[in-house]
């Protein structure tokens, strides 16, 4: 595991049936499908040979279409699901090594996870919800109380701790779901699909909630999402899933720009370059001498501004790194990114 690295998985596979060891054999050996694994052995293959590395203070979105394998992968996290082979590291920790007593303290300590479906229980009220990971610790209640309270605090709904789910929106419950998340202080969060039971509004609203938040908490995240717009707007680097494998790991901006495959090329295809795309992936080198005059913009500069500029100047635009030109762009260069989604050559 590097210094910056708080989860790494090795070779992770997943096969749900009384032969999946065997499958697994010959999926190795043969080269066998998800298809021919299920019509010889009876067995599906949820996570195919899945290896990825996330960094402290990531957050870290994988995505993919329904059955992919993106929610059966993030339970290996935690071992709510047991792989079928694989390695699993967590600060150092070989999760796959742990007992059940230390798997749960180490669940309880190191781990906070919010699901898509609310999970509150009803009978408490919404500080004792979020309190809970404190009990189960053995916390003494006044100082398990004052933390549930400074957590309600940070997502704005200290004024609701005597609540019950019920009385509460549906964003709301959310928010004391990821608060009671958060309550153990975890060194990783694990969200699966958080916001897609949510209207559209609501939904926006807590991903802008929860940017906020992670900026100020740094928390490494593995966030679930089949929404493309979601991960684009709230993942540092985002991982996409086809059939239980990892097609393509990058930023927003790589997997436009440079798609793996024609099938992550279709998925990118809708998505609004403006705010993903950035000047040093445009760029072209500097071939000749540069106007004293010419705009000069940073080279994380987004191709939404590199636009308006060029609309309101005719020279080309001059890309800088550290106050160094390094690169140019011109009219043309915007022209045929925006329409191809692709660098220019």
């Amino acid at each position: 595991m590097t210094d910056d690295a708080v989860i790494e998985i090795s070779n992770v596979w997943k096969i749900f049936g009384d032969n999946a060891q065997d499958a697994l054999k010959a999926v190795k050996d043969r080269g066998l499908g998800k298809a021919e694994v299920l019509s010889e052995f009876n067995a599906v293959v949820g996570v195919a040979d899945v290896s990825l590395s996330v960094n402290r203070g990531e957050i870290f979105c994988v995505m993919g279409l329904s059955g992919s394998g993106k929610s059966t992968l993030v339970r290996h996290f935690n071992r709510l699901l047991e792989p079928t082979s694989g390695k699993i590291e967590i600060e150092g920790t070989d999760v796959m090594a742990l007992g059940p007593r230390e798997l749960q303290r180490f669940r309880n300590q190191k781990i906070g996870m919010v699901f898509q479906n609310f999970a509150l229980m009803p009978h408490r009220s919404v500080l004792d919800n979020v309190a809970m990971p404190l009990e189960i610790r053995q916390v003494a209640k006044n100082e398990r109380m004052r933390q549930a309270a400074a957590i309600l605090d940070i997502v704005e709904l200290g004024a609701w701790g005597s609540k019950f789910a019920h009385e509460l929106s549906g964003g709301m419950q959310q928010r004391v779901g990821l608060a009671r998340a958060l309550a153990a202080n975890p060194d990783v969060l694990l969200m699966d699909e958080p916001f897609s039971a949510l209207d559209p509004l609501i939904r926006r609203q807590l991903q802008d909630e929860f940017i906020k938040l992670s900026k100020i908490l740094r928390k490494t995240t593995i966030f679930i999402t089949h929404d493309l717009d979601e991960a684009v707007r709230i993942g540092d680097r985002i991982a996409i899933m086809r059939d239980g494998r990892m097609v393509q790991i990058g930023t927003a901006e790589d997997i436009v720009m440079h798609p793996a495959d024609d099938y992550v090329a279709d998925f990118v295809a809708g998505i609004s370059r403006l705010k993903v795309v950035h000047a040093h992936a445009v760029m072209q080198p500097i071939g000749g001498p540069i106007p004293a005059d010419a705009p000069r913009v940073d080279e994380a500069e987004t191709l939404s501004t590199l636009i308006n500029l060029a609309i309101d100047d005719d020279h080309p635009i001059i890309v800088q790194d550290s106050g160094r030109d390094v690169g140019v762009i011109t009219r043309a260069d915007l022209l045929r990114t925006v329409i191809e989604g692709t660098e220019v050559s």
